[in-house]
């Protein structure tokens, strides 16, 4: 199956034209295409269907379940399959049935380990109040978010463990955190922040055959080996902000082969 991965358009103020890549059988969006969402639209009439995966910026200044009940909506309408902690089948043109795994996966801050995590989550206060995200009338803070994503660890454990028995042939995860401090971006290194853009799932990589995400804003393409199998693979291909450059290098219309 030929993917194409678009995640970190951030167009509720970015400059973008998403266009189809030829020859691509499935769109995935990896989250933050757009903090007011109404960006979606640009993906109206898709000619290869589309799957979804918040992003942390689909969130922004608004109600947590809300956000999420929203979001959902408006792809629905849209056609579009929208994952968080749910899974979803699709074919390939040659016959392969791809067991997809769709979650934000927030940031449990044990990336680099338990005795780090107070640190990480101290660093993590500065993008909690960028998000000004709420859940029931309660601060979405570091510790909430860790809640979610010890929620969203549990589900994807689950899910990797469980076999084919027939009914897939590959697996793909698709989450917007990174998986893995190898997904971090080199500008920032292994400060505490990073923890709120990486997890610690290596333990869960090596049970996906491809996993995408978006959140860091440099992109990544590596493989970590399995024992007499392929090598799981590890995608991610974010824009990013013009603003800071980060939009250099990016290939919109970059084809995974799976």
């Amino acid at each position: 199956m030929k993917l194409q991965l678009l995640s970190d358009l951030h167009l509720e103020t970015e400059t973008f034209d998403p266009q189809p890549a030829p020859g691509a059988e499935l769109l995935v969006l990896a989250g933050d295409v757009d903090s007011g969402w109404g960006g979606y639209q640009r993906f109206a009439g898709w000619p290869v269907p589309v799957i979804v995966v918040a992003g942390n910026h689909e969130f922004d200044g608004r109600d947590f379940d809300a956000a999420l009940a929203g979001v959902r909506a408006v792809c629905t309408a849209l056609g579009f399959t929208f994952l968080e902690r749910e899974s979803t089948l699709v074919t390939a043109a040659d016959g392969r049935r791809i067991r997809v795994l769709g979650t934000t996966r927030w940031s449990d801050f044990d990336l680099f380990g338990e005795a780090q995590r107070p640190r990480a989550e101290r660093a993590a206060a500065y993008f909690m109040r960028v998000m000004g995200t709420s859940r029931s009338g309660q601060p979405f803070d570091a510790a909430a978010v860790r809640r979610e994503a010890l929620v969203c660890r549990a589900w994807l454990d689950a899910e990797l463990a469980r076999a084919p028995q027939g009914r897939w042939d590959k697996t793909l995860v698709v989450t917007h955190f990174g998986p893995s401090l190898r997904s971090a971006d080199t500008r920032y290194g292994q400060q505490p922040g990073t923890a709120s853009f990486c997890n610690a799932d290596d333990d869960l990589i090596p049970r996906a055959d491809l996993w995408l995400h978006g959140h860091l804003h440099c992109r990544h393409d590596y493989r970590i080996d399995r024992a007499g199998r392929l090598p799981s693979r590890v995608v991610c291909n974010p824009r990013g902000l013009a603003g800071k450059g980060e939009q250099a290098g990016h290939d919109p219309l970059l084809l995974i082969d799976f």
